[in-house]
C-alpha cells in the first residue's frame, strides 16, 4: 500500500516530513479549543479579537467547537496515515490563518499577534507543500 492509499495506512507515511509536520497544527487546534473553552475572554484577547460580554463569550465557544471538529479531523487523518486527505485539508486551511491575521489587523491587534497569525499560515504552507510532495513521491514509488 501507497502512504496515500484509502485501503490504510504504511509506514511509509511515517518517514514523510509533512506527516510530522502536521502533527503539531493538530496539537496546536487542540490547545486552542482547551484554552478557549477554559478562558474565553483570554484567547479572544490572544487571538487579537477581545470580546465584551457574554454574547461575544458564546461566539468564541462556538469558534472553540468549530476548531473541536478541525482538530479531531486532522486526528483521523493523521491516525490513518492519510497524506493525501491531509494534504488537501491543509490547502484549505490556509485561509484560517490568513482570514485571522486579516480579522485581528481589522480589528487593531498588535502587529506581533497579526505576524503570529501570517507565521502559522507560512508553517502551513511548508506543511502543505510537504505533503503534497509526499503523496506525489509516494504515487510514483507504488
Amino acid at each position: 500500500m501507497t502512504a496515500t492509499s484509502r485501503a490504510g495506512p504504511d509506514r511509509a507515511s511515517l518517514r514523510a516530513p509533512g506527516f510530522w509536520l502536521a502533527v503539531p497544527l493538530a496539537a496546536l487546534q487542540a490547545l486552542n479549543v482547551v484554552r478557549a473553552i477554559v478562558d474565553p475572554t483570554g484567547f479572544a484577547a490572544y487571538f487579537g479579537a477581545p470580546v465584551i460580554g457574554p454574547d461575544a463569550v458564546a461566539w468564541v465557544q462556538v469558534y472553540a467547537l468549530r476548531t473541536a471538529f478541525i482538530a479531531v479531523l486532522v486526528s483521523v487523518l493523521l491516525v490513518r496515515r492519510d497524506l493525501r486527505a491531509l494534504a488537501w485539508t491543509a490547502a484549505a486551511a490556509l485561509i484560517l490563518p490568513l482570514g485571522d491575521a486579516w480579522l485581528s489587523h481589522q480589528l487593531g491587534a498588535a502587529p506581533s499577534i497579526v505576524l503570529r497569525h501570517l507565521a502559522i499560515a507560512a508553517y502551513l504552507a511548508v506543511t502543505c507543500a510537504a505533503l503534497f510532495i509526499a503523496t506525489r513521491t509516494a504515487g510514483r514509488a507504488a
